[in-house]
């Protein structure tokens, strides 16, 4: 590990359905060592309304617990600092609300992760904490999705996610606290319904088996396994006899006020039926014989990926995970890589000439927003800006957040045309020079041929921004002068960039 590029402090935020957990950790040599670690159960998933929108008695809850987090995180640098949301944002309606909210309260952005994106970085806290080349089934039920990955040493073979959580389970069977059998078997078909589709890439088949142990991470799987242990059912193993033993403890007491378990936390109590029908039926489905609790979780696996980033050495391709699905992605659509090379140069040369200044993370969007602008030319050349914009932002990509997927999206279809549809996007400043460089630099790249660097040059007062074309370029290239004054109006109808032609 290079301490020179990787600070050893680093913190993650996982901004879960059902807690909100902060982890500070140190990365020396290796070696992982929590230096804090804050955990609040803030029930945002049960915050979501009919309409798949947050209340705003859950946001409160919500900012409230992110200030605390902001006050422990005074003094640490921006860069040392990811958060991440999961399902609970990726469904409300009113996630961009809530975000503007929460940011400026965390005072670091949030980055809404996939749930595949999510299975990812489980795996990547899992496996670094508890490492074996064997392999591994983990799963990871979370408030409002369950994560299931395939996965042997550090590499994640197969990672999906499910829309079924202990919160919105027990939120939909147990809604008054009252346990009965027939609230668990419904339950439990609900889960399988959503899980059958599971079956074929995550069961272990016993003629040649895709798995040797199963591992379970984070809240419900530790829940559970702390109730067997303190009632000595087991050793915190959890086995199909231990949860019929938990679910005949539930009916038994039939109400989930009257639930007295050793091991049983208050913040688990009104969600632990929704939890124990989802791993019944995962042991039963996936015939798992054994689940043992895992070391690793999101929050780690957050810290993994954040070290990472900042030395993709530690990857061991040089490479951040960015790189690779970007080059995953070009393969994938077929896109002439010669053209979005000569885009992305010519792109990145320009922003830099109009914000020197710029910080590293939006130069590495421009350049992989260029790599990727034309891959809707797969789907048609006709308005292929927007077939682009479309797949950039619903595509899933490892180490990329659904954030800033869409603000790549929202660069590609920008990328040629009139530029009222991003008139809300183009409020922030930044995205504003990201999309300037892009459509020039798609301007002088148009005839998808060698480009003279030195031929243009920008620079900027304010909104002013002055293109000097070298001697004699504009008669050499009248269409591309044609297409640079079309984008000096285009900017002129959106008023907030004036475009000077000089030469």
């Amino acid at each position: 590990m290079n301490q020179a590029q990787v600070p050893p402090t680093l913190a993650a935020i996982d901004m879960g359905s059902n807690s909100f957990r902060l982890e500070i950790a140190h990365l020396q040599h290796g070696q992982y060592r929590r230096q804090d670690y804050l955990k609040e159960t803030v029930r945002l998933g049960a915050g979501l309304d009919a309409q798949s929108m947050l209340t705003e008695e859950a946001t409160e809850r919500g900012l409230a617990c992110l200030r605390r987090f902001a006050a422990r995180l005074d003094g640490v640098p921006a860069r040392q600092v990811r958060a991440v949301a999961t399902q609970t944002l990726r469904e409300a309606r009113n996630r961009n609300a809530f975000l503007e909210r929460a940011q400026e309260v965390l005072g670091h952005p949030i980055e809404v992760i996939s749930g595949r994106e999510e299975a990812r970085l489980i795996y990547a806290g899992v496996c670094r904490l508890q490492a074996s080349e064997d392999p591994r089934l983990v799963i990871d039920i979370g408030g409002r999705s369950t994560e299931m990955i395939l996965g042997r040493g550090t590499q994640p073979l197969k990672a999906e996610s499910f829309q079924v959580g202990s919160v919105s389970l027990s939120m939909r069977f147990f809604p008054d606290g009252r346990f009965t059998a027939e609230a668990f078997r419904a339950a439990q078909v609900a889960a399988g319904a959503e899980l059958e589709e599971a079956l074929t890439e995550f069961a272990r088949h016993t003629a040649q088996p895709r798995w040797r142990a199963a591992l379970g991470s984070s809240g419900t799987v530790g829940a559970v396994a702390q109730i067997l242990a303190a009632n000595q059912v087991s050793d915190g193993t959890i086995t199909l006899d231990g949860l019929r033993w938990c679910i005949q403890q539930c009916l038994a007491a039939g109400h989930v006020d009257a639930l007295k378990l050793a091991g049983l936390k208050d913040d688990r109590r009104a969600v632990v039926a929704g939890g124990l029908c989802i791993l019944y039926t995962l042991l039963t489905h996936f015939d798992i014989d054994r689940l043992a609790p895992a070391k690793g979780a999101l929050r780690q696996g957050v810290v993994f990926d954040l070290a990472a980033r900042l030395d993709p050495a530690l990857l061991g391709t040089g490479r951040d995970m960015r790189d690779q699905s970007v080059a995953e992605l070009q393969r994938r659509f077929a896109v002439d890589r010669s053209q979005a090379q000569r885009v992305q140069e010519v792109a990145l040369k320009l922003h830099q000439q109009l914000l020197p200044k710029a910080d590293e993370e939006q130069r590495r969007e421009l350049g992989w927003a260029a790599a990727l602008h034309e891959i809707g030319m797969m789907v048609s050349h006709h308005d292929f800006h927007r077939h682009s914009a479309y797949l950039l932002s619903h595509v899933d990509a490892p180490g990329f957040s659904q954030s800033q997927l869409r603000r790549l999206g929202d660069l590609a279809l920008g990328q040629r045309g009139g530029l009222r549809k991003l008139d809300d996007q183009l409020r922030d400043d930044s995205l504003t020079w990201q999309l300037l460089a892009l459509r020039l630099a798609a301007i002088k790249c148009h005839a998808r041929g060698q480009v003279d660097a030195s031929a243009m040059h920008v620079s900027r007062q304010g909104p002013l921004v002055t293109i000097r074309m070298a001697k004699g370029w504009a008669d050499a290239h009248p269409r591309a002068h044609y297409l640079l004054r079309e984008e000096q109006e285009a900017w002129a109808k959106l008023g907030r960039v004036q475009l000077e032609l000089v030469g």
